[in-house]
């Protein structure tokens, strides 16, 4: 028995190791072919997430609010990169 609970335990690990690493194209195909299944309404709640296709925010998921947009009196600032000199050995 224990070693079947090990087995699981290992899979399932496997699986979502397998899902996360694996390339976001691949990943909403293989979240469209799996909603084919029967699932609980959970399931297939995370499967509709995983199957739409990316914002392009950079992070995948993220459910926050787009940022807003600049106020009319905001003023920008330069930033001024200065770089060191290189040191002569």
């Amino acid at each position: 028995m224990q070693h079947l609970l090990v087995a699981l335990i290992v899979a399932g690990c496997a699986g979502y190791a397998v899902w996360v690493l694996m390339p976001s194209a691949l990943r909403r195909t293989t979240a469209r072919l799996a909603l084919r299944a029967p699932w609980p309404q959970a399931v297939v709640a995370r499967l509709n997430k995983a199957a739409q296709a990316s914002t392009g925010c950079g992070c995948d998921g993220c459910d926050a609010k787009p940022a807003a947009p600049a106020r009319a009196g905001a003023t920008t600032h330069t930033i001024q990169i200065h770089r060191r000199p290189k040191s002569r050995p």
